[in-house]
């Protein structure tokens, strides 16, 4: 049996599990050797806050004969919260100047790309306020302190967004691409870095929605399919 474990479930997988277990649904629930978050209605939903590689034979399996739903929360806005040397001293809180974009997803879903063509599998993106809990870690050196992130809380969720096809999600940055388009293109319709265009265009490709028609340079060259 595969699960994060309940007694191992950090806050954010924690309050996500409680939005989504609705009145009639059952959690801890063990189908096809694998324990599932939810099930709620004869669908399956699976909450997962980091990549999505760990869920590729887990989900493979499941998809065969259930309906799945994929619960990714992103935080579009954060709050770090640093936590004292001296547990009688109050934590820090303060708001992170980085936002999360609902592309910010095909960081995780690169691991699995091709599972969103199956009829079976729901995407849904949450975008939150968190909070990011930090503790001073033991490998600081003697002039830096480091910090290790140990928790995630979940402050509010701003909106969700239900992707059924890698279709879906192209169709969100389609306006703004021309016929003919690079990473470079698509990093400027996402306003994303390149590093998460190049993930985003591999995505695109293996979800059918783009093929290579040439190259620019060293560049790829990317066009529909239609």
């Amino acid at each position: 049996m595969t699960s994060i474990g309940e007694l191992n479930e950090r806050s954010l997988h924690r309050a996500l599990k409680e939005r989504y277990a609705v009145a009639g649904s059952e959690t801890e629930q063990v189908i096809d050797g694998f324990v599932t978050d939810v099930v709620a209605d004869g669908r399956i939903v699976e909450i997962q806050t980091g990549s999505f590689g760990p869920l590729r034979n887990k989900l493979t399996r499941l998809l065969d004969a259930h309906p799945v739903t994929l619960v990714h929360p992103i935080a579009r806005d954060r709050y770090l919260v640093r936590m004292a040397d001296d547990p009688a001293l109050p934590p820090t809180r303060r708001r992170s100047p980085k936002h999360g974009s609902v592309f910010d997803v095909f960081a995780a879903l690169v691991s699995i790309p091709s599972l969103l063509t199956h009829p079976n599998l729901t995407l849904e993106v949450v975008m939150t306020v968190e909070e990011e809990v930090r503790a001073p870690s033991e490998r600081r050196g003697r002039w830096r302190r480091d910090w290790s992130r140990v928790d995630r809380r979940l402050v509010d969720v701003v909106e969700t967004h239900a992707i059924a096809s890698m279709a879906d999600l192209f169709a969100m940055i389609d306006a703004s691409l021309p016929d003919a388009f690079t990473t470079n293109d698509i990093a400027a319709a996402m306003k994303s870095t390149r590093g998460l265009a190049q993930q985003a265009a591999y995505c695109f490709r293996e979800g059918g929605v783009i093929e290579i028609c040439g190259k620019d340079g060293r560049a790829l060259v990317y066009r529909r399919v239609r």
